[in-house]
């Protein structure tokens, strides 16, 4: 039997794993600038993490978990998500006392979800998120939205459009939901069965239904924002002040709810506007979240936050075009003619990275042309030639591999000649 990765999982290999190096080392940047701190949680949680954390509800906890049994006999299920099993941590380590506050996180994570897989929508998915947790501040909502599109922005992506809306609070979602139920109602037998269930249980999200996003009601729903009372209506209009603040364009959409249960007030997502990209344009989504640390067992702890496809964001970088450094440049690469400069060949490698350059040698005993198509393939800056000669010398023969100039080199002078020539700037004379 050939062996072949799962469906709706792939391998990065060279060079597409440089791009994705590159990706999170600017993302990682941003982050320490806007003062957030990384967090790492397990791969699995027990099952009750996401059923309360993102909602009994929601597709993903209905359809999409990897959910299994261990030994012991626990409901485990991988991690489909990165807010709950964040803020699981977060209640688990009594972060909200912490000293700082509120605290800022991110994470870089893979997740599983069971769905159909498709291109940028794999099973299993890499998303960089972030969380705040312990501030009830609409600047911080507009801080998080900032964060999200300084990484775009940075990584050079222009085509992109942020949408924004208010789930309002707990008074609004009840009001809501009751003009909602009384709205899709008389609809009900003509909407998909997901939706029939919704209707029940969560009418709210048949407005984010795919199946029947054509249907005639949907365009006539009530809005949200018809539904705010003076507090949540407030919040929404300082979200916006902020925004504005910052000159950070944004659309309200009001149709925009989100997948998952846990959100209230503030609700964003990220589109591409590439022409190209496809039709599931979304790159990012996020909101408030103000009850979810009570759900999982901690104390009121208001919080907001985002998810980040990172497959996604790299068609998009693809679709636009993006000049992504993928280059991989080799400083040094030992040629070795011999036996004994072969011995002295693995000495001087080892002390050439000691000394912080990128340097290697040849592993499959190829003759000394043959070695210099490998150095040329892996575009070396110098190719340092050791023979018998040389080594009863004591000398080594650099070569630049740009100018094709060689320079006879004393072997105890070699590793400074070097580090000025590679980490100094200087030329190797």
């Amino acid at each position: 039997m050939k062996m072949k990765a799962p469906r709706g999982t792939v391998d990065i290999l060279s060079p597409d794993i440089r791009k994705w190096q590159y990706v999170e080392k600017v993302i990682q940047n941003i982050c320490d600038r806007f003062h957030f701190e990384e967090i790492r949680t397990p791969l699995f949680e027990h099952t009750e993490v996401f059923q309360r954390g993102v909602g009994d509800t929601t597709d993903i906890v209905q359809k999409e978990m990897y959910t299994f049994t261990d030994r012991g006999g626990r409901s485990i299920t991988l991690r489909p998500e990165g807010t709950a099993a964040v803020v699981r941590a977060f209640v688990e380590n009594k972060l909200y006392g912490a000293i700082n506050q509120p605290v800022k996180l991110y994470y870089f994570a893979e997740m599983f979800r069971y769905e159909r897989p498709q291109q940028g929508r794999m099973r299993q998915l890499n998303q960089f998120g972030v969380e705040v947790l312990g501030s009830a501040d609409p600047a911080v909502d507009a801080e998080v939205i900032a964060l999200a599109m300084a990484c775009y922005k940075e990584l050079g992506l222009q085509s992109i459009k942020l949408v924004i809306n208010s789930l309002g609070d707990k008074e609004s979602r009840k009001s809501h939901r009751a003009a909602l139920v009384d709205h899709f109602s008389p609809f009900e037998d003509e909407l998909c069965s997901d939706c029939k269930d919704r209707l029940t249980k969560n009418p709210m999200r048949i407005l984010d239904c795919k199946k029947d996003m054509e249907h005639p009601a949907m365009k006539t729903a009530p809005s949200i924002l018809d539904h705010l009372n003076d507090e949540s209506l407030e919040y929404f209009n300082k979200v916006k002040e902020y925004l504005d603040i910052m000159d950070i364009p944004y659309v309200v959409d009001e149709n925009l709810v989100r997948g998952l249960d846990y959100y209230n007030h503030t609700a964003f997502e990220i589109m591409s506007e590439s022409e190209g990209f496809g039709a599931i344009t979304t790159l990012l989504g996020g909101g408030r979240y103000n009850q979810l640390a009570a759900d999982l067992g901690g104390p009121d702890t208001p919080g907001i936050g985002f998810g980040m496809g990172l497959e996604r964001l790299l068609m998009a970088l693809d679709a636009e075009k993006v000049n992504v450094p993928v280059e991989q440049k080799l400083d040094c690469y030992v040629v070795a003619i011999g036996k004994e400069p072969e011995k002295e060949a693995v000495r001087l490698l080892n002390e050439l990275r000691q000394n912080g350059i990128q340097a290697d040698k040849d592993y499959q005993g190829r003759k000394m042309k043959a070695q210099f198509k490998s150095a040329d393939r892996l575009k070396v800056k110098y190719v340092l030639i050791l023979g018998e000669t040389e080594l009863e010398q004591n000398m080594v023969l650099v070569r630049s591999m740009e100018t094709g100039e060689q320079t006879e080199v004393p072997m105890n002078k070699l590793m400074e000649m070097m580090t000025n020539a590679l980490l100094g700037g200087h030329d190797v004379e």
